[in-house]
């Protein structure tokens, strides 16, 4: 064999195996707090996302995919699972939790969360515009809306004396959640009832049980638990006839009566590039954290209805979305 043929063979075999690799699948981990039946639409959107970066499901990507069920103390082992898969990517959503569960299991692994309020605050990343590590995500103003929605709970319904608030006591540093927004209800003059359910068993007690605590209306904190069991809790009020305000539109669509907040869909769909460009070769320590941009009010005019509740035309001429 001539020298130039036998280096170019040479050559040839020692591209193989580069090619082989090049042409497998990229194997992707997706952990999620919920459920897997919860939020299809936010999951196709994620996948809409990556495949802006040529990544599809079934042809060049393979998913592993980890429900907790919303149960939060499942998350670390699932997530220790992705990570002994060898996965080239966990996509942590569902809230802080699910990222501090990823984080907690991997300082290697690329890991993109979904709309997690001040990931800074919770140790997530270094700062908003250089994450530092190997985690970096979308931003979702979500604890830091509590105000406004209590602003709006009181536009459309003036009268309220005391007002209630539903947290998650399984949630990361709930406390100080609670601790923000009675601060601002102290400031403006509002009493504020603090109300606590971290499983379904917990809001059936709260709501068909012996009424809770004397209260005129209901802000539902933000949380992946309550956004997953959107349905059920929507029934629970609708059957106390409990005025309430939610963060997300579907709250608003399912019947609820008033929601604020940004759009989860582009916060799912914007991680999903992220995780196309991580893929693609770009380090997550040098992907800012994306702050929505885009809010929605959605109000149920069928609810209030069913309520005896008028909307104020003002409030109205600002919604987004009206279902009637």
């Amino acid at each position: 064999m001539k020298r130039r043929d036998f280096l170019g063979a040479l050559a040839a075999v020692a591209a193989a195996p580069a090619v082989a690799r090049a042409q497998a699948p990229v194997r992707l981990g997706f952990l999620n707090s919920g459920t897997a039946s919860a939020q299809p639409d936010q999951v196709a959107i994620f996948f809409r996302g990556l495949a802006q970066h040529g990544f599809i499901e079934g042809k060049n990507l393979t998913v592993d995919f980890r429900f907790a069920d919303d149960r939060y103390d499942r998350l670390p082992v699932l997530a220790r699972e992705l990570v002994d898969l060898r996965v080239s990517l966990i996509a942590a959503t569902g809230g802080p939790v699910t990222a501090l569960a990823a984080k907690n299991a991997t300082t290697t692994i690329p890991i993109v969360f979904t709309a997690v309020s001040d990931p800074v605050r919770y140790g997530l990343v270094a700062s908003m515009n250089r994450p530092g590590g190997n985690v970096t995500g979308t931003g979702g103003l979500v604890d830091e809306l509590d105000a406004k929605r209590l602003e709006l709970l009181r536009e459309v319904m003036p009268a309220a004396r005391r007002i209630g608030v539903l947290f998650n006591p399984n949630r990361p540093d709930v406390q100080a959640q609670i601790d923000n927004l009675v601060a601002v209800a102290r400031a403006s003059g509002q009493d504020l009832v603090v109300l606590r359910a971290g499983s379904v068993a917990e809001i059936d007690a709260l709501f068909y049980g012996p009424a809770p605590a004397e209260i005129d209306a209901l802000l539902i904190s933000a949380d992946p638990f309550f956004a997953g069991n959107r349905g059920l809790l929507v029934r629970a009020l609708n059957h106390r006839r409990m005025p309430a305000i939610f963060q997300r539109t579907e709250f608003a669509s399912d019947g609820g009566l008033i929601s604020y907040g940004p759009s989860f869909a582009e916060a799912y769909r914007e991680a999903g590039v992220y995780a196309g460009r991580i893929l693609r070769g770009e380090k997550p320590a040098e992907l800012p954290i994306l702050q929505p941009s885009t809010f929605e009010l959605a109000i149920n005019l069928k609810t209030a209805k069913a309520l005896g509740i008028v909307v104020p035309p003002t409030l109205l001429a600002r919604a987004d979305e009206v279902f009637e």
